[in-house]
C-alpha cells in the first residue's frame, strides 16, 4: 500500500482528479493549462517550479523548509478564505441581540455559493486598506472581473443573516465614511435647499444634489470609488427575496400581505419614564441592555427586545415605556415617497427576468439598480426616461436583488437607508460563531462563554 501512495502517477493521478474536479466546480476552461504544469512536476520534472529550493537535494535548509511552508499557508489560506469560509467580526449593534458586538464567526462562501472576486491582483489577507495605512489600496484594477458565482449548497432563504459588501459603498469620502457619501450628499442638498429658500430663491432637489457634488467636490477631502469586492463588509437579515412585497406598518414588518418572523434578538427603542428616580444602569445591564446602547441613548431611551421590555416594565419607579416612533424619511428619499423608517411600502424586491413599467413616479426606485448596479447610462428629460441614448418604458432586470434590515430595527442602517442589495454583492451567509468577546469586561470576564462554537440561526 506504502509503494501505491509513494507512486509517481498515483499522486499525479490524485492530484489531477482534484485539480480538474475544483476546475469543473469553477466551469473555466483556462484552469487546463495547470494539466502540464502538474505532469511535469510529478512525472517528466523538466523545469524546476520551486525555485527557492536546491534542485536535487533532499535536505533543505530551515530557512527553506519555512519559506515552504509559507508558501503553502499563503496559498491554501486564500483558496479557503476565496471559496469556503472567511473570518468576519460584528462591528457594531444593529443586529443585537442575534449577533452580539465582539462576535468572531465563520461566513460560509460555499452556502450560496463562493463569487469570484472582481480585483484578482491584490496583497493576500488584505481588504480594502493596507495595513498600518490609511488609504493604501492593497489591490490593483488592471484586471477587472465581471460578476460570476459558482455553483453552492443552496440558495439564500428568507430571514438567514447574510454578509454582503455595502452597495453604497462604491464611492467614499475618506476620513469621513459615516454615513456614506450619498447620504451627505442628500444632507448637504437639503441644507442647499434650505439655504436658498431662506433667500427667497428656489431650487429643485436634482440641482442642490449637483451644487452639493460641487461642494464636497471642492472641501478639504479625498473621494475615491471601490470596486463591489472591495467595499466595506456589512451583516443584516434578508427579509425580502427576489420578487417579495414588503411593507412597514407602524415599525412591524409584512411580507406578502402577512406578519414577519419575530425573532427573539429583534429589539425596537423605547421611551422609559419614571417616577423621577434614575433607572439603575446596573439592573439594566443586567435585564439585558448593552452599555454600547446606553452610550448611544441618553438615560430616558433603550433598546428592548419584547422580554426586556417585560422586565424593565416591572422595574419598581418604571411608570410608562411607550415605543418610539421613527419619523426619518428613507428610501427612495423622494417627492411621493413620504416613507420613513417605521412605515414604508408596499414595495416589490426587484426579480431577475421580470419586467418593469417605468415612469417618473417609480423611477428613484429603480434608478440605482438600472444606472450603477447593471452599469447603464440612465436620464431623464422633459419628462421621458433614457436607457443607453434610448427613450425606455420598460425595464428588464439583470440580477436578482435582496431587502435588508437589522435585527436592532431602531438602531440600523439597512435596505430602508440604501435600498436593494444586489445579488453581485452577496459575500456569504452567517455560519459559526467560534468566540465572542465583551470590550466593556476585562480578562477572562471579557469572554462570553455561552455564545462560543455556537451555529448561527
Amino acid at each position: 500500500m506504502k509503494k501505491i501512495i509513494e507512486n509517481r502517477w498515483f499522486k499525479l493521478g490524485a492530484i489531477l482528479f482534484l485539480y480538474l474536479s475544483f476546475a469543473l466546480w469553477l466551469r473555466n476552461a483556462w484552469w487546463l493549462i495547470g494539466v502540464p504544469v502538474l505532469f511535469d512536476i510529478y512525472i517528466t520534472k523538466k523545469v524546476h517550479w520551486a525555485f527557492w529550493k536546491k534542485k536535487g537535494v533532499k535536505k533543505q535548509t530551515k530557512v527553506v523548509e519555512w519559506i515552504d511552508a509559507l508558501i503553502f499557508a499563503i496559498i491554501a489560506a486564500t483558496v479557503i478564505r476565496m471559496f469556503f469560509f472567511e473570518a468576519y467580526t460584528i462591528p457594531t449593534s444593529s443586529m443585537e441581540k442575534s449577533m452580539m458586538v465582539g462576535d468572531y464567526l465563520f461566513v460560509s462562501k460555499l452556502s450560496y455559493g463562493p463569487k469570484l472576486p472582481n480585483t484578482p491582483l491584490s496583497v493576500p489577507f488584505t481588504h480594502h486598506t493596507l495595513p498600518l495605512t490609511q488609504s493604501v489600496r492593497p489591490y490593483s484594477e488592471a484586471i477587472r472581473w465581471p460578476y460570476k458565482r459558482i455553483a453552492g449548497t443552496g440558495k439564500i432563504k428568507r430571514d438567514d443573516i447574510i454578509v454582503f459588501n455595502f452597495p453604497t459603498g462604491d464611492t467614499v469620502i475618506l476620513g469621513n465614511e459615516n454615513p456614506d457619501y450619498y447620504d451627505q450628499l442628500r444632507r448637504t442638498a437639503f441644507v442647499l435647499q434650505y439655504r436658498y429658500a431662506s433667500e427667497g430663491k428656489s431650487i429643485s432637489f436634482n440641482e442642490a444634489k449637483r451644487l452639493a457634488r460641487r461642494e464636497l467636490l471642492s472641501g478639504n477631502y479625498r473621494i475615491i470609488t471601490r470596486p463591489v469586492d472591495k467595499r466595506e463588509n456589512y451583516i443584516k437579515r434578508c427579509v425580502g427575496l427576489p420578487g417579495d412585497v414588503l411593507e412597514m406598518k407602524d415599525a412591524e414588518l409584512f411580507v406578502n400581505g402577512e406578519k414577519a418572523k419575530l425573532f427573539d434578538g429583534i429589539q425596537y427603542a423605547y421611551r422609559v419614564t419614571t417616577n423621577g428616580a434614575p433607572v439603575n444602569k446596573v439592573k439594566l445591564q443586567n435585564i439585558g441592555v448593552s452599555l454600547e446602547d446606553l452610550k448611544s441613548w441618553n438615560d430616558e431611551y433603550f433598546h428592548l427586545t419584547l422580554d426586556m421590555l417585560k422586565k424593565i416594565k416591572a422595574l419598581p419607579n418604571v411608570v410608562s415605556v411607550q415605543r418610539v416612533r421613527d419619523e426619518d424619511q428613507v428610501f427612495p428619499y423622494a417627492p411621493g415617497y413620504p416613507w420613513t423608517r417605521d412605515d414604508f411600502g408596499p414595495l416589490t424586491v426587484p426579480k431577475k427576468g421580470e419586467t418593469v413599467r417605468l415612469n417618473s413616479r417609480n423611477l428613484p426606485l429603480y434608478e440605482r439598480i438600472i444606472g450603477v448596479y447593471e452599469e447603464n447610462q440612465l436620464y431623464a428629460r422633459d419628462s421621458v426616461i433614457y436607457i443607453n441614448g434610448r427613450p425606455a418604458d420598460s425595464y428588464t432586470f439583470k440580477m436578482d436583488y435582496f431587502w435588508m434590515m437589522g435585527d436592532n430595527r431602531h438602531n440600523s442602517l439597512d435596505s430602508r437607508y440604501w435600498g436593494f442589495v444586489p445579488e453581485d454583492h452577496i459575500v456569504g451567509k452567517a455560519y459559526f460563531i467560534w468566540l465572542s468577546l465583551d470590550k466593556n469586561e476585562r480578562l477572562f470576564n471579557k469572554i462570553r462563554w455561552r455564545r462560543m462554537f455556537r451555529f448561527v440561526h
